[in-house]
């Protein structure tokens, strides 16, 4: 069976939270959170790397004991440490933790006075009112616990978009290598580059359907065969995630690829259009009463309804057919515009990499800056810095500078936002950046109010530069806390601030839905990483999507620019 890093990742993160509840040393509990992060966002598979014999030490934040770990895991499919540690924790108390607003003390509590092991149980006791009565808790807390259980239901059902490309793209590579396929897709969300993904959607054109849907059936990842036909197949992964393969006949090819990317309220504004033509739009093809006139391509398809191509990204019925039809949809933005990367960390704080080690790694992205935005000290979990090493740390940026060529090593910090909106260092140091990326790490539940009021006082200082992960969310794991997103953005753009397109594949904050707010007030935001090692830049892909998906185009985008140009354009008013 193929071990995923996503299935190593989700054992050493359960591994961490049973052992935090135990109340082991927070040190070694650290070490596997970090590890886990770093997993999951490797660009490489460690199983790949543990048959080709790799040094797994050489991965960020991985030494020798749990290099031998992640062996075991591949290996196994499981780690005999964390079913020691299970064995001994009751019930689910690891996935109680993982709720936002608990973690392992709360989680001890819930244990200890009301023998609360699931989350059938937590459930049960906040609808009856009996977790408000604990020491520390109140209805508030328990009001809270009800609406994260209910959107935990939710979250359940669909995976990361990343999660989905370790899955689906092994998958995809595998059909391919079947004798006679000629073309075989992923459709659906995924194509869409939604940041989250429910199941997929594989068509596929081949000569002989019986050879690719018995290729199929028999993948080794496979956990359940839900249906086998001549040219539609149903499995079920062993991570869950559902799989319809469809075999389509050459001419429907386009037509089926547009109708099953969707969206659904894409493709019923779209027949709508086809009908009032005296059209017929479905997956086979674009019909004028019995005649197909369209779908081999799914060009064609768009061209026989009178419009251009429409880039997956945007079938969201958000607007893009009508944009279409004026011929003023957006020239999308793509990797290949990138000028270099404003947001990314080394050793100096949370980081697994030096300052050259991250430059390097940036000029053979093919950038010409980057920016080292290493954490302030509010931050401590994250070993944030006080002025004085922030001041050695710009010392020893000067000096890599000094060093290398063909790339511009920029100045800055993700600067802590404090509750009353003044910035984690003092002015004297930020007056020494070529920019600051500020963010929240900390008072997640202030009042809408109070937390818009906070970034707009912390805007008000003049080196103030961009506002990182806006939101604070983190896909299927934390809500965004309360903000007014509208009055930032207009505050942003009165003083002549910027937002954040986070890449990490756990954020993608801003939204897509934000992108076109700022792209429509005329605020342009930065797509960058927040690279914690050399690897991360490859997750760029990520924040490129959720760009297009909002709409951007090169010119509403910070880093597309040199860094002569960019210069200017960070200079507050």
């Amino acid at each position: 069976m193929p071990v995923h890093n996503s299935d190593i990742a989700a054992i050493l993160s359960r591994l961490a939270d049973l052992l935090e509840i135990e109340g082991a040393n927070r040190f070694r509990v650290r070490a596997y959170r970090t590890a886990a992060r770093a997993i999951e966002g490797l660009p490489s598979s460690v199983a790949s790397l543990v048959a080709d014999k790799k040094d797994l030490t050489e991965l960020p934040g991985i030494g020798e004991d749990l290099a031998g770990k992640l062996k075991e895991i591949v290996e196994t499919g499981r780690l005999s440490l964390l079913d020691e540690v299970t064995a001994r924790t009751p019930g689910e108390l690891a996935e109680l933790a993982r709720l936002p607003g608990l973690g392992p003390k709360r989680v001890k509590v819930l244990y200890d006075q009301l023998h609360i092991q699931s989350l059938q149980d937590l459930a049960q006791a906040a609808q009856g009112g009996r977790v408000r009565e604990l020491a520390g808790f109140g209805k508030k807390t328990e009001d809270n616990i009800l609406a994260e259980l209910g959107r935990h239901r939710q979250s359940e059902q669909r995976i990361k978009l990343m999660v989905a490309e370790e899955v689906a793209e092994p998958l995809l590579a595998h059909l391919r290598k079947t004798g006679g396929v000629k073309q075989a897709i992923i459709a659906g969300s995924y194509r869409r580059r939604r940041q989250t993904v429910r199941d997929l959607d594989i068509l596929v054109t081949c000569r002989k359907s019986a050879d690719v849907m018995k290729r199929f059936v028999t993948y080794d990842d496979v956990d359940q065969i839900v249906s086998q036909g001549a040219t539609r197949s149903t499995v079920v992964l062993r991570s869950g995630v559902h799989v319809d393969l469809r075999v389509v006949p050459d001419e429907s090819y386009g037509a089926a690829l547009q109708y099953f990317t969707g969206s659904k309220a894409h493709n019923i504004a779209l027949r709508t259009r086809a009908v009032k033509r005296g059209l017929k739009v479905n997956e086979y093809g674009v019909f004028r009463g019995e005649r197909r006139v369209a779908g081999a391509t799914e060009e064609k398809v768009y061209e026989a309804i009178g419009l251009p191509y429409i880039e997956p990204e945007l079938r969201e019925n958000r607007g893009e057919i009508e944009a279409a039809a004026k011929r003023k949809l957006p020239r999308l933005i793509t990797r290949n515009d990138l000028r270099g990367d404003l947001h990314c960390h080394t050793k100096a704080s949370d980081g697994h990499a030096t300052i050259e080690q991250m430059a390097k790694a940036a000029r053979d992205h093919g950038y010409g800056y980057v920016a080292i935005s290493d954490h302030t000290q509010h931050v401590t979990v994250a070993h944030g810095m006080d002025a004085k090493r922030f001041a050695k740390h710009l010392q020893d940026i000067e000096r890599v500078n000094e060093r290398l060529d063909r790339i511009t090593v920029l100045k800055s910090a993700e600067v802590d936002i404090l509750e009353d909106g003044s910035l984690d260092l003092p002015d004297e140091i930020l007056m020494e950046l070529d920019l600051a990326v500020c963010a929240i790490h900390s008072k997640f539940n202030l009042s809408r109010a109070r937390q818009t009021e906070r970034v707009i006082r912390a805007m008000d200082s003049p080196y103030f530069t961009i506002f990182a992960h806006p939101t604070g969310r983190l896909v299927n794991e934390r809500e965004p806390y309360e903000i007014d997103l509208e009055r930032i953005m207009l505050a942003a753009r009165e003083r002549g601030c910027f937002l954040e397109v986070n890449a990490q594949p756990v954020r993608m904050d801003l939204s897509d839905v934000h992108c076109k707010m700022a792209k429509d007030m005329g605020l342009k935001v930065a797509v960058s990483t927040d690279a914690h090692s050399t690897t991360d830049f490859e997750l760029i892909r990520f924040g490129i999507d959720q760009a297009r998906r909002g709409w951007l185009e090169p010119k509403d985008v910070l880093n597309t620019r040199t860094w002569a140009n960019l210069k200017k354009l960070l200079k507050r008013k």
